[in-house]
């Protein structure tokens, strides 16, 4: 029997799984940290990786109930609508709930012996463990004629998203620029439940997105950001918005 340490733990703008993009990449705007644990916090362990654009992650789906797997599954992509082996999907829902995804590294920072590893395009919850780093090789990895199957293009922005007056100056007021650029990125992918999707009846949603409680109502084909909810004391627009910025807020739990 193995067993895996994790190597590190990521601190992410996403602290629940409702409204987490399906694959990483899809939006951009999305941060997170990687911070390393002992004893691999050590910056010789990441030395050369400030070279690679992109690293791949092997992650662990810590949200996920244990003893959940399920031989087949009904991917979103296909609407929910058909069955195929849990194999020739990216399901959580897994044998064993481990996970992969390529995201972009920014930057590296070594600082009073702690090795953090910040990111963009992520698609992992906060407290997401980390089994392994491996630096992505685009004459490797980007293979040009491989073939997606039952998803060979990365899927369309489904929904238009507007902004309350509101909600636009909770995102002015925010300290980082990028505030209603990630919300757009991430609501107009509709979140949603397929069965949802199909249903006119009007409904209000809503996530737990970095420090604050983003809702929303669907007017149709477009979703209508009614109001964002900060939960903390607003960070001053000097310091940089970023996940590992923990200021007293409540733990997302599983």
């Amino acid at each position: 029997m193995f067993q895996f340490t994790p190597v590190g733990i990521i601190h992410s703008c996403f602290r629940e799984k409702f409204g987490i993009p399906r694959q990483s990449g899809l939006a951009p705007a999305a941060q997170a940290t990687l911070e390393l644990l002992p004893p691999y916090n050590q910056p010789t362990a990441v030395r050369g990786l400030e070279g690679f654009s992109h690293i791949l992650l092997v992650f662990v789906f810590h949200a996920i109930p244990p003893g959940r797997w399920q031989p087949t599954v009904r991917p979103p992509r296909l609407g929910g609508n058909r069955r195929l082996g849990v194999f020739a999907t990216r399901s959580p829902f897994r044998p064993n709930p481990i996970g992969l995804s390529a995201v972009r590294l920014e930057r590296i920072s070594t600082h009073r012996g702690q090795v953090l590893l910040y990111l963009a395009g992520v698609d992992l919850l906060d407290g997401t463990p980390v089994l392994d780093i491996k630096p992505y090789l685009p004459y490797a990895d980007g293979i040009q004629a491989a073939t997606g199957g039952f998803a060979p293009e990365p899927p369309p922005a489904e929904l238009r998203v507007n902004f309350s007056p509101a909600a636009l100056a909770c995102c002015e007021a925010w300290p980082a620029d990028n505030l209603q650029e990630l919300i757009t990125q991430l609501v107009r992918q509709d979140p949603r439940p397929a069965y949802e999707k199909v249903d006119a009846t009007p409904r209000s949603y809503g996530m737990k997105l970095l420090h604050c409680d983003v809702r929303w109502e669907m007017r149709g084909r477009t979703a209508y950001v009614t109001e964002i909810l900060s939960e903390v004391t607003p960070i001053p627009a000097t310091e940089p918005l970023h996940p590992t910025d923990r200021r007293e807020s409540p733990q997302p739990t599983d």
